[in-house]
């Protein structure tokens, strides 16, 4: 099996081809252009497509796929917001994704996103190193004790509640239309409405998937009901907060802090280095400017285990769909 590989850091082939080891059924090709419609001509060749969060597999690249020959799509991701998934079976392109890999390390992430608005590190951290050692400016608060608000309660945000549950001692309520049987042994309490939680917490964490029905979950209405100098934390997908609300709230001091490892509009600037450039995205210039808003490039995933898993589950999967056998990976639209 051939596969092209979209978005390939060195971090990726390293990954995947220690996964990979000794075997000879599969031959890379490693790409740095992201997909889309244009580069899809790239895959010409290949059995599969291998892509990430922010490539392009919209109707537009999925043709272009389609008429190179291309019969699998894989992503090594768990979203799959960014993949037309109806014009894929149209196609006949089976997509399949890694529903988990690692859910510690999002979750570590989060929790240290918290910690870090809680205690201004990210402030701190600087000012020392010019020899700045007051303490001015960096009074913090303790999750002890504090109401912590989960959106969602797929693996990472349980593992989210029972670090700060039972390691902070913090009160974790939380919200999810499905909840999970065994949220209580995580030290999580169910809320019934979303209002519920927003009214109440002290630090929200967002850790729910993007879809239609969750799309800008947090909004101007939403960003109302919260409680004055509340601390938000967003480590799941960017389309999760609308932009104009959240940059209208910051400027009101609605918030005591903002935590984003992801932006709705990240794809033109996440995962390159544009220390060079000039930003030419308003809202994310606005965003940087806020000294109560810390934010990070896509990285709370980013540790050695999640590598692997995610390696080991992508080449499982397009091992399995190339036998013509069942996976449980495959993803489809939803009726």
């Amino acid at each position: 099996m051939k596969i092209a590989f979209y978005s390939a850091h060195k971090y990726d082939s390293n990954s995947f081809k220690a996964a990979y080891g000794d075997a000879t059924d599969i031959e890379f090709t490693f790409l740095e252009s992201r997909l889309n419609a244009k580069n899809a001509l790239l895959a010409k060749g290949h059995d599969a497509v291998c892509c990430f969060v922010n490539d392009d597999a919209s109707a537009g690249a999925l043709e272009v796929l389609h008429e190179q020959g291309v019969k699998f799509l894989a992503l090594r991701c768990a979203g799959f917001n960014n993949v037309d998934l109806k014009k894929a079976k149209e196609l006949g392109i089976v997509v399949a994704n890694v529903p988990a890999y690692s859910p510690d390390a999002v979750a570590e992430f989060a929790v240290g996103m918290i910690l870090t608005l809680s205690r201004k590190y990210h402030k701190a951290y600087p000012r020392v190193r010019d020899g700045n050692f007051l303490l001015d400016g960096l009074l913090g608060q303790n999750i002890n004790g504090k109401t912590v608000g989960l959106i969602g309660t797929g693996k990472i945000g349980l593992i989210t509640g029972r670090i700060l549950a039972h390691g902070f001692l913090a009160k974790v309520i939380a919200y999810d239309p499905y909840p999970a049987k065994d949220a209580a042994n995580y030290g999580i309490t169910y809320v019934e409405k979303l209002d519920d939680l927003l009214s109440q917490a002290d630090i929200i964490s967002i850790h729910c998937p993007l879809l239609p029905s969750t799309k800008h979950i947090i909004n101007e209405e939403t960003i109302s009901k919260m409680k004055p100098g509340v601390i938000l934390v967003n480590t799941s997908r960017g389309g999760l907060i609308d932009t104009n609300a959240l940059i209208k709230g910051l400027k009101a001091d609605k918030f005591g802090a903002v935590g984003m490892d992801v932006y709705e509009k990240e794809s033109e600037y996440f995962f390159e280095d544009s220390s060079e450039k000039v930003i030419q995205d308003d809202q994310l210039s606005r965003l940087l400017s806020f000294h109560k808003v810390f934010i990070s490039g896509h990285q709370a995933f980013f540790t050695e285990e999640a590598l692997h898993g995610i390696a080991d589950t992508t080449l499982g999967n397009l091992r399995t769909l190339a036998k013509g056998e069942e996976c449980k990976n495959v993803v489809k639209p939803q009726n």
